[in-house]
């Protein structure tokens, strides 16, 4: 007798086509830089995020929108190529949403950001239809800072999603605004798992130290807090239990969408039943992986062959 298929992830976010130069370790104005490489990948953190949960097995329908170009064409292929439902993503004329991101030998990166039609993508709450919901038992936001016009809806597309029988999730990102709690402080108590990094935190918090800033968003009312720590791993804060689980050890390449693989693979573990603490440990091999190719998802495993990498792939000590 077979497996009962996981229940699936609903995403909301934006889907950017990448264009990743590599390496860049310093820019001269008026020269020429000799790059190793220049190639283009899928990216956008509604997109990364629902290609890994794809990869590892979950059902994911994608609400989001692109342009009527090519490269919106050419990412919603390999979106579906990857088994997202993109049903849900909507064609609008203009531009689609375009990265340059210049990435350093160490993997740390800098972007160039053309929004094109991200600018007004989701303008409205998200209506929870029969149809949008079919097969799904959780809601996720990946980077609402990405649409401009999502944002301010945010609260009360939360509250819809809550009222609709759905866990609920939101990967923070970074605030390019700078309005961080303004916005977001009125989410989170309908938010069951908060995603941030460890700058995030602080910025959100107002509060140094990830425990702590961790313990300050459950105070605000997120249910779990879950804080990214890069090369330490990550930091799981909820109302049972508090725990930090080391990170894998691999060579870094690239760190581009390394976070929203992190959320997928989390995300993807709690839908097949795992506990947080094992839900972490499939994040961050998620996240480790894709830092080892250029491009978010390159590195990606299928749910059986990361099972197998995990067992193999050595452990970073975690810091007294």
């Amino acid at each position: 007798m077979g497996q009962t298929k996981p229940a699936g992830v609903l995403c909301a976010g934006n889907i950017v086509f990448d264009m990743l130069v590599h390496p860049v370790d310093q820019l001269r104005w008026g020269a020429t830089t000799w790059v190793e490489t220049i190639g283009q990948s899928m990216g956008g953190n509604g997109a990364n995020t629902s290609y890994t949960l794809a990869c590892l097995g979950i059902p994911v329908r994608l609400r989001a929108v692109v342009g009527d170009d090519t490269f919106g064409e050419e990412l919603l292929s390999g979106l579906r190529a990857a088994g997202v439902d993109t049903h849900a993503v909507e064609r609008r004329h203009g531009a689609t949403p375009t990265t340059i991101a210049l990435v350093k030998s160490d993997g740390s990166r800098l972007f160039l950001h053309k929004p094109g039609v991200s600018l007004t993508a989701l303008a409205e709450p998200l209506e929870f239809t029969p149809l949008l919901l079919h097969g799904m038992s959780h809601f996720h936001v990946a980077n609402p800072f990405s649409m401009p016009a999502f944002r301010k809806h945010l609260p009360e597309t939360l509250r819809r999603a809550r009222q609709a029988g759905l866990q609920t999730s939101l990967d923070a990102a970074w605030d390019s605004q700078g309005r961080w709690l303004q916005d977001l402080g009125p989410c989170l108590p309908d938010v069951g798992i908060l995603f941030v990094n460890e700058e995030e935190a602080h910025l959100l918090s107002g509060v140094e130290g990830a425990l702590e800033a961790a313990r300050t968003l459950r105070r605000l009312g997120a249910g779990t807090v879950v804080v990214k720590l890069g090369a330490r791993g990550c930091l799981v804060v909820s109302e049972a239990e508090e725990f930090q689980v080391p990170a894998f050890e691999v060579e870094v390449l690239d760190t581009t969408g390394a976070g929203d693989c992190f959320a997928g693979g989390f995300l993807a573990a709690l839908q097949r039943g795992l506990s947080l603490r094992e839900a972490a440990q499939i994040a961050n091999a998620a996240g480790a992986l894709s830092v080892r190719r250029v491009g978010a998802v390159g590195g990606l495993l299928g749910w059986d062959d990361m099972q197998d990498w995990m067992r193999s792939a050595k452990v970073r000590a975690v810091a007294p």
